[in-house]
Formats: structure tokens, C-alpha cells, sequence
């Protein structure tokens, strides 16, 4: 497959870290670009590109940055490094390798918004990413990008870098607000959405790393380059090159990046195929909180409503590949007992329901399980989903539902013991 690399060009090959080698790739040309432009002309070029946030759940991103109201009150740009989402670390690959790629989204995307404060929430464990970021943010106000009046225009920006300290509920964009602000790490009831209220009761823009990386090659190459990129030409509301995350049982695990829409068995043979004498028997293709594709969907395209279409979700594009050898019900219990641990606690069916996850599937694992079992992890499909204020509940009972659905002979043969009956 032809496909020329964007957010990970020079990866490997060059130090992108130097300010000065990305430059000589033809970094901060967008910025440069982007000064010479009206704001809204560059949050319309965002539009037209129908640059989806790469964070999970896909929102487009112009769109998202429409929503701030100009009423007087301070604007502020967050960006979502909270990478938390097991078997997802791409967003870490673009930190690590090239972090003025999003220094220039930022400055980029707080010009366009008429911003004059972002903030980096990093994950905590990225200390050395967040080291990265800190030099190449004093790298680009060497530069003259950053600081006050950028570049000789009035516009003027600063960026600060913050570390988490490792909960997963701070991924969710308004646990993240409260954690910045020195509080608690707990979501937020919506609405007021952050574009309203948001960072200290402002408005804010909330985007992800890989998300604003791809905002300087938009404003560089223009909005009909991006939507050219596509491995699915039918379907024009999923563009653009996507950063895939895979593990598992393939050969060559790691982060591949490749057009939006390539399918899931194109995704598996290009990080290696398939480990020698074994069989694809699923994969979540997005992340642990996505639900299980089975053989039928390996030709499922790889864009967001492909994806919702088959029955999961893109999310952050993390592929985790199962073959014929694991026990689908050990990976039930392995989820359970993380979203178990990293619920906050604030709602109900959340707290109580992750709790009961863990206990049914320890159970069913340990040889006691019951048919009533099964109905349990039915019913907390709707008890569970949509009921609370963020979707980590959701995200807890869709992998079991999803293990329900397409494979129940995996938790039937653990059923049968108990009733006596050995499976065939």
C-alpha cells in the first residue's frame, strides 16, 4: 500500500526533538501560515478538512472549537496527554518524537480561537515527555513562537505543562478540568459543556496530542489534501491519517500510521500478520473500552461509522488482537478488575456495578459460575450504560457485553461445569 507518513515522518530517521531539524522539515510553516490568516478562516480551513478528535470519540474538532461563546470572559486550549487507555500509546510516540509538531498545533489552534493560555495535562508517568515538551517550549520562545507577540504580530500565547498523577478518569475531558484545577480527579455533569464553562469556569477547548498534530499539515497543505487521505473513499466523514495501536498476538506489534479506513485485516497484516500456527479470533479496535469484533468484521473498514456499524468503536485506534489460543473470559476478568479499580466512585451503577463485574467474572473463572451469572452481565447493559454522569460505566459492561453477543460458548463452557455437564 502507497501511503506517505504525516504525523511520524522523520520518525526514527532524524532527531525531530531539535527544533532546528524540524524546521528543516518544513516545521512552524503552518504557524507562519496561520499568522498571515483571519482566525476563523483558519478554524474554517479545521472544518472543511472534517478533522475528527482523535481522543476517542471522534467529534469534529472545527466544529468543537465553534462552540466557544465570545462573551469577554478568558478562552483556554487544554490538551488531553492523558493517555491512559490500555493498549493505546501513540500519543506518546508523537511526544516523545516530535514535540513540536503539537507545540505548533497548540500555537496554531490558540490562534484560531483567540487564546492566549493552553495548558499540556500530561500523564504522569510520561515524565520524560513532559521533560521534552518543557525544552521544546523553551526551544520555540528562543524562536520568537511563543511568548509575546509572536512573530512580530500581536498575538501572543503561552503554554504550560502539567502532570497527572495516574488515574485513568482523567482522560475524560471535564475529570481532567477538575484535576488542573487542583480538585479532585471526578467528571462533571453536562451541560454546561467545557466550551462554556469549563477551566475555571471559562470557556474552554479540549483536544488530544495526535488531534492537534494534525493541525499544522492542514493549515500547511490546505483542507482538500487531508480529505484526500483515505483508504475509504466512501465514506467522506472519517479523513486523514491515523495513528493505529497494535498488541496482541501479531508478530509485529507496535504504532503504525496509515490512512482512515484501511480495513481490520489490512491493519493485522501490516504489524505482521498473525503469529505462525495460530487463527484471528477477535480484536477490540479501540482500546479496552471498545467491544469485541469477531472473523466476520476483519473487513471492516477502519473508520469511525464502519466501525459503530459493526458494532464497536474506533476510539483511539488501539487494535488489540486475539487469537485462538486466548481465553476471552480471562481478558473479561482482567477488564473488570481495572475499571473495578479506576472508578472514581461518584456515581452508583459505576461504583457498584464495576464491583459486581469483577466479582461475576472472578467467580465464573474460579468454576462457580451460574447461568444467573450471564443474565447479570446482560442486564448491566442497560443498568450500567448511559446511567451515569461519564461513560466509564459504559465503557466497563462493553467488552462483557460484546463477550455475550458474539461469543458465548467462551463463558458457556465455564457455566456447564457448574451444572454438571461437560462441554462437547
Amino acid at each position: 500500500m502507497q501511503f506517505e507518513p504525516v504525523l511520524t515522518k522523520g520518525i526514527g530517521e532524524v532527531d525531530l526533538t531539535n527544533i532546528d531539524v524540524y524546521e528543516a522539515q518544513g516545521g512552524y510553516q503552518g504557524l507562519r501560515k496561520a499568522l498571515t490568516m483571519e482566525p476563523l478562516a483558519v478554524v474554517d480551513e479545521v472544518k472543511k478538512a472534517n478533522l475528527r478528535g482523535r481522543g476517542g470519540a471522534g467529534f469534529p474538532a472545527g466544529v468543537k472549537w465553534g462552540f466557544l461563546p465570545n462573551d469577554g470572559r478568558p478562552r483556554y486550549l487544554t490538551v488531553n496527554a492523558d493517555e491512559s487507555e490500555p493498549g493505546t500509546c501513540n500519543n506518546r510516540t508523537l511526544i516523545y518524537a516530535n514535540p513540536h509538531q503539537l507545540i505548533e498545533g497548540i500555537l496554531i489552534a490558540a490562534y484560531a480561537n483567540r487564546i492566549t493560555q493552553s495548558f499540556i495535562y500530561i500523564r504522569g508517568e510520561f515524565k520524560r515527555g513532559a521533560m521534552l515538551l518543557e525544552k521544546a517550549i523553551e526551544d520555540a520562545r528562543a524562536k520568537g513562537y511563543l511568548g509575546q507577540k509572536i512573530m512580530g504580530t500581536e498575538y501572543c500565547q503561552e503554554i504550560t505543562v502539567h502532570r497527572g498523577a495516574g488515574a485513568y478518569i482523567c482522560g475524560e475531558e471535564s475529570a481532567l478540568l477538575n484535576s488542573l484545577e487542583g480538585r479532585r480527579g471526578e467528571p462533571r455533569v453536562k451541560p454546561p459543556f467545557p466550551a462554556v464553562v469549563g477551566l475555571y469556569g471559562c470557556p474552554t477547548i479540549i483536544n488530544n496530542v495526535e488531534t492537534l498534530s494534525n493541525v499544522p499539515h492542514i493549515i500547511t497543505n490546505g483542507w482538500e489534501w487531508f480529505t484526500k487521505i483515505t483508504a475509504n473513499p466512501s465514506n467522506p466523514k472519517s479523513c486523514g491519517p491515523k495513528l493505529f495501536t497494535v498488541s496482541g498476538c501479531v508478530k509485529k506489534p507496535g504504532n503504525y500510521e496509515l490512512p482512515i479506513g484501511i480495513t481490520l485485516r489490512e491493519v493485522i497484516e501490516i504489524a505482521g500478520g498473525m503469529k505462525d500456527g495460530r487463527t484471528f479470533k477477535a480484536a477490540q479496535p479501540g482500546g479496552s473500552s471498545s467491544p469485541l469484533l469477531g472473523p466476520q468484521h476483519l473487513d471492516t473498514p477502519m473508520d469511525f461509522e464502519s466501525v459503530a456499524a459493526a458494532g464497536s468503536m474506533l476510539g483511539t485506534a488501539a487494535v488489540m488482537v486475539y487469537d485462538d489460543t486466548v481465553d476471552l473470559v480471562d481478558v473479561a476478568l482482567y477488564w473488570s478488575r481495572f475499571y473495578s479499580h479506576e472508578s472514581c466512585g461518584q456515581c452508583t451503577p459505576c461504583r457498584e456495578g464495576t464491583h459486581w463485574l469483577e466479582r461475576v467474572f472472578t467467580r465464573i473463572k474460579e468454576g462457580g459460575g451460574t447461568p444467573d451469572d450471564l443474565k447479570m452481565i446482560n442486564d448491566m447493559r442497560t443498568q450500567m450504560a448511559g446511567t451515569t454522569i461519564c461513560v466509564l460505566s459504559d465503557a466497563a459492561v462493553f467488552y462483557p457485553a460484546s463477550l455475550l453477543k458474539l461469543f458465548p460458548e467462551e463463558l458457556d463452557r465455564y457455566i456447564k461445569k457448574v451444572e454438571g455437564v461437560r462441554p462437547a
